[in-house]
């Protein structure tokens, strides 16, 4: 699998989320290529600020591999990770993270800080711009419709 390939199945999970009036952010986590897991922002539905895209994913592929070290694995998520996400990426042991679009409020991988150069006990290598200009333009249209649908 590539990192489009990666980049692309998190954007389906994106729009997903975006039919359902969620913040559009998919992941997959994958190893050795396959799909272990994926995730979709569900917070406005499931009314909790830890539903990220990221931890379902992440918590999906820790079920289907039986474990909590994900050191083999990949993530693909559509926007830069944020504080939580970059914590449990950390802690997961995810040793490679791809991303699509910045976050320049929230993102953890260079926006705003960079948590994987910190001295932590595991630092993953975080690449970005993947599909970006997919990624930031259905964040970018998702926002202007909520704000036109406000008015």
């Amino acid at each position: 699998m590539t990192d489009e390939d990666g980049m692309r199945r998190a954007l389906v999970l994106a729009r997903l989320s975006a039919e359902e009036g969620e913040t559009p952010v998919g992941a997959v986590v994958t190893r050795r290529g396959e799909i272990v897991g994926e995730g979709r922002n569900r917070r406005e539905r499931g009314k909790s600020a830890l539903l990220h895209a990221e931890l379902e994913a992440i918590s999906a592929a820790c079920g289907a591999l039986g474990g909590w070290r994900l050191w083999e694995c990949e993530l693909y998520v559509t926007l830069e990770p944020c504080p939580m996400c970059a914590g449990a990426i950390i802690n997961a042991r995810i040793p490679r993270v791809v991303y699509g679009a910045r976050d320049p409020k929230a993102g953890c991988c260079g926006s705003v800080v960079d948590l994987f150069a910190l001295p932590f006990n595991h630092r993953p290598q975080a690449i970005g711009g993947v599909l970006e200009t997919e990624c930031a333009a259905l964040l970018t249209h998702f926002f202007a419709a909520l704000r036109e649908k406000k008015r």
